[in-house]
């Protein structure tokens, strides 16, 4: 590759979620490709595995919604005698505000600018009139892509498809016993354990999971439902379960760093989405060989063969997603077979290699551009 490139990745926070497992796993690649990564952003509880990675970690203040918000504006000149200082060849967006801050700085510094959209966004005015997507911009699934072409009016030729990738080390098949032990670990009951994954959103669809675990219940009654996610939708999803009388069979924990360390656990993965850009969350259940169920929605219809690599169902039913589960309870054997087949559909399809080197391509592209 010649002499080593320097990206600088904006993002506006380093919690745990979907779009910091995405920069985790570019900036670990970028590095075996021998480029500089330098991630900018107000920080957040995984500041310590990029400084690990040998990441350069920048703190500003863009904890913020606001395009307009003075903080945005500060951060930029702070950016701008960075960038000019290290020589930074490429700044990458992920967020409608770090967009705006790398389209500012593309104009003062001789930097190429991209961004990544990660989901699925309101056509408001200001996003078709000042769009700031770049040089060219990352779909991270089909769905997005005709989102960013139909509805953001993007030209087809600056939208680059690369799905995000996993990291298959990371989820090592478990056996009977090393599932047995984690869950021992986690002082949870036996018994079949479903779990979902995600930030505690209405438009991840937990209200629809938790309307479905009477029907789940009523088969097969030592089953448990494990929700790991943090948000604003807690306390209502909490009233929710016990309004229904399932304070002992619904378990809220915290987001955690690594889902390599709930996933293998589960007997089936849930995403009942509203919508999804791709679903991270889905996939690295997938890479751990848990069966997933999931809506019929955006990146996710991509990433699931019905019957065959998982299952979908229609949002918004909870029977749907009910029959769907218990068919796979019913049928351990299959289920199991599902978790195999979507493994190495995501070994092949959708691995963190080919994803950073999709990723350097583009940035070549437009930096030749």
């Amino acid at each position: 590759m010649g002499v080593p490139r320097k990206v600088l990745l904006l993002t506006t926070h380093l919690n745990t979620g979907g779009i910091t497992s995405y920069l985790f796993t570019l900036s670990r690649r970028l590095k075996v490709l021998g480029f500089s990564v330098a991630v900018a952003s107000s920080g957040g509880d995984r500041q310590e595995d990029f400084a690990a990675l040998g990441v350069s970690l920048v703190t500003l203040n863009v904890r913020i919604k606001c395009e307009v918000d003075p903080r945005l504006y500060t951060a930029v000149f702070r950016l701008r005698r960075m960038i000019c200082q290290e020589s930074i060849d490429i700044v990458h967006a992920q967020t409608r505000v770090t967009q705006v801050m790398g389209d500012l700085l593309s104009k003062v510094t001789s930097a190429a600018y991209c961004s990544t959209c990660h989901g699925f966004f309101r056509p408001r005015w200001h996003r078709i009139i000042f769009p700031c997507w770049g040089k060219a911009v990352i779909a991270i699934s089909p769905a997005v892509q005709q989102h960013l072409k139909n509805d953001l009016r993007v030209a087809d030729e600056r939208i680059a498809l690369i799905p995000n990738g996993v990291e298959l080390d990371a989820f090592p098949l478990k056996s009977e016993d090393e599932k047995r032990a984690l869950r021992r670990a986690w002082q949870l009951p036996g018994g079949p354990l479903l779990g979902i994954v995600a930030r505690l959103s209405d438009v991840k669809g937990h209200a629809v999971l938790i309307d479905a675990m009477p029907a789940v219940l009523a088969r097969f009654p030592d089953a448990r439902l494990l929700i790991v996610g943090e948000g604003k939708m807690e306390a209502s999803l909490k009233k929710q379960a016990a309004g229904l009388g399932l304070e002992q069979r619904v378990i809220f924990l915290p987001s955690v760093n690594r889902t390599a360390d709930i996933l293998p656990m589960l007997d089936i993965f849930i995403l009942p989405s509203l919508q999804e850009g791709l679903g991270l969350s889905a996939m690295e259940a997938q890479a751990a060989g848990v069966p997933v169920v999931a809506s019929r929605v955006g990146g996710l219809a991509s990433l699931i063969e019905d019957g065959r690599t998982g299952r979908l169902v229609e949002p918004r039913n909870s029977g749907q997603l009910a029959e769907a589960v218990l068919d796979l309870l019913e049928h351990p054997q299959d289920a199991e077979a599902m978790g195999r087949r979507a493994r190495a559909f995501i070994e092949r399809e959708y691995s963190a290699e080919q994803m950073a080197r999709d990723t350097v391509k583009m940035y070549e592209k437009i930096l030749s551009a």
